[in-house]
C-alpha cells in the first residue's frame, strides 16, 4: 500500500484477513521486512504483507476479503498486488477491481 497513512492500512488489512475463517484456516500470513539500500540508514522497515495460499478458492475469498475491507474503508491507499512477477495495482472495491485481482493470482 502506499500514500498517506498506508501503514495502518496494512495492519487494518491484515486483522481484516486474520479475522476471514477461510483466510485464517487455510492460508499463511506474515509480515516481509525489506532492508536499506547501501548507503541508506535505518534497520529492515515494514513494507510487504505476504498471503501463501494453495488453491483458487482462498484466492477468490482473498479478492472478496480486500473488496470487504476496503468497503470499510473512507479512504484508502493504492495497493499492489504481486505475483509470480505479476504486478496489479488497485484502488477501488467494484467487480471490476475483484476481477482483476483474480486475474493477477491466477494468471501463469
Amino acid at each position: 500500500m502506499d500514500g498517506p497513512g498506508a501503514d495502518g492500512e496494512l495492519r487494518s488489512f491484515r486483522s481484516w484477513l486474520l479475522e476471514t475463517p477461510d483466510i485464517r484456516n487455510h492460508a499463511k500470513i506474515s509480515w516481509v521486512t525489506v532492508d536499506p539500500d547501501a548507503g541508506e540508514m535505518g534497520a529492515g522497515t515494514l513494507e510487504t504483507l505476504q498471503l501463501i495460499t494453495d488453491n483458487f478458492w482462498q484466492i477468490a475469498t482473498f479478492s472478496l476479503s480486500y473488496a470487504a475491507w476496503r468497503n470499510t474503508r473512507a479512504k484508502s491507499p493504492r495497493v499492489t498486488i504481486e505475483h509470480d512477477g505479476k504486478i496489479v495495482t488497485v484502488e477501488g472495491s467494484d467487480n471490476d477491481t475483484i476481477e482483476r485481482i483474480i486475474q493477477a493470482l491466477t494468471e501463469e
